[in-house]
This record gives C-alpha cells, sequence and structure tokens, in this order.
C-alpha cells in the first residue's frame, strides 16, 4: 500500500494531522487526526509498507496482541481507503 501523492503529514503543536494538498484538496477536504500508533503507521505507509510490517512495527512498539493489533490496523487502513488516501 501506498499513500496517494498529495496527503501530508503534519505536527501542529504536539498532534500529528493528515493534510490534503494540491490537486488531492479537490478530492479531500479536511484532516485526519493521528494518535502515536496512527503516525507510525502513516510513516510506514509513506514508505510503501504491508498490513503485516504494519502489525509488525507496532508489535515492537508496543505491548499488546497481535490479534488486536491487526484489527485496529485493518479499521485504520480501511478508514484510509474509504477516503481515498492510499492506493
Amino acid at each position: 500500500m501506498k499513500v496517494r501523492e498529495g496527503f501530508v503529514l503534519k505536527k501542529i503543536g504536539t498532534q500529528a494531522v493528515v493534510v490534503a494538498v494540491g490537486s488531492a484538496s479537490k478530492i479531500f477536504n479536511g484532516m485526519i487526526k493521528l494518535n502515536d500508533t496512527g503516525e507510525l503507521m502513516w510513516k510506514k505507509l509513506t514508505d510503501g509498507a504491508t498490513k503485516e510490517e504494519l502489525v509488525e512495527a507496532i508489535l515492537e512498539e508496543y505491548e499488546t496482541t497481535e490479534d488486536k493489533v491487526s484489527s485496529d490496523v485493518d479499521r485504520f487502513l480501511e478508514t484510509l481507503k474509504k477516503a481515498g488516501i492510499i492506493e
């Protein structure tokens, strides 16, 4: 998976947000606030990470179960797909 061109991660104070710039703003108006886990996944997605790589990165960073992480990653990716942010 890869983040579509025109979507960038910005920090507003301590809050990470994804915004559309340029022509991407024609398909997405607004911003998505990310928590620390979302920010970690976003950075991995900009490098073309797979779902499995996202799950692995989160498991390395946090103490949790693989089933919980997998479910959370699926939900995050589905939100981004519906918004047209990843392909």
